[in-house]
């Protein structure tokens, strides 16, 4: 989901450190190098890294384009393949049964149907192009502040992941718990009592 459509998703992060060095150009050195692979044959089923928010399927993060003001603008691309199980399936039935005539046998053993299904798969996945997601990020670094937009736990859990791989710095992810502990200048005995806080239900 990107920063200009109508309708978006926001996960806010408070950032848990601080760059060495210039900031831009560690960004700068981060990004380039943790970019989205641009292999469209690569057999993996999944990939993840960087993108520029202006360009997302051509990544350009020169003369820190990702820079505005005073903020970092950019996004985390998740590139995906997803093979029709029927697909599959018919690829599979059609190699299993040559194999079966070249061997001159009626049956295959699970070891042989294991690893027929796996060529099967690893072969259509280098053939399969990937479906590209686009989640865009905002990032002040001097509130130590982030925002990406989505919510979906399988985009959220990637960003969390390649961000402290980059980067080295920790997300924490913001909520009305984390937000209380981390804003609200809390003693230790109140940091005990919202340790001790469950979810209330509502009545009907």
């Amino acid at each position: 989901m990107g920063l200009l459509s109508s309708r978006i998703s926001i996960t806010r992060y408070k950032v848990a450190s601080r760059l060495d060095g210039s900031v831009h150009e560690t960004v700068y050195r981060a990004l380039k190098q943790h970019s989205i692979p641009e292999i469209e044959d690569d057999g993996s089923e999944t990939m993840v890294g960087w993108t520029s928010f202006e360009y997302p399927y051509k990544p350009d993060f020169e003369g820190y384009s990702f820079v505005f003001g005073a903020h970092m603008v950019f996004a985390l691309r998740i590139d995906k393949k997803c093979i029709p199980p029927k697909l599959v399936q018919k690829h599979y039935a059609l190699k299993a049964a040559k194999h079966l005539a070249e061997t001159g046998r009626q049956f295959l053993s699970g070891n042989e149907k294991k690893a027929i299904k796996e060529q099967v798969v690893n072969s259509l996945n280098r053939r399969i192009p990937a479906i590209p997601n686009v989640y865009d990020l905002v990032w002040h670094y001097k509130d130590a502040s982030l925002w990406f937009f989505s919510n979906l736990k399988s985009a959220n859990e990637a960003l969390e992941t390649l961000f402290i791989k980059s980067f080295g710095l920790p997300l924490i992810r913001l909520f009305p718990y984390t937000t209380a502990d981390l804003k609200a200048g809390l003693s230790a005995r109140e940091r005990d009592l919202l340790l001790k806080l469950e979810p209330s239900r509502s009545e009907e």
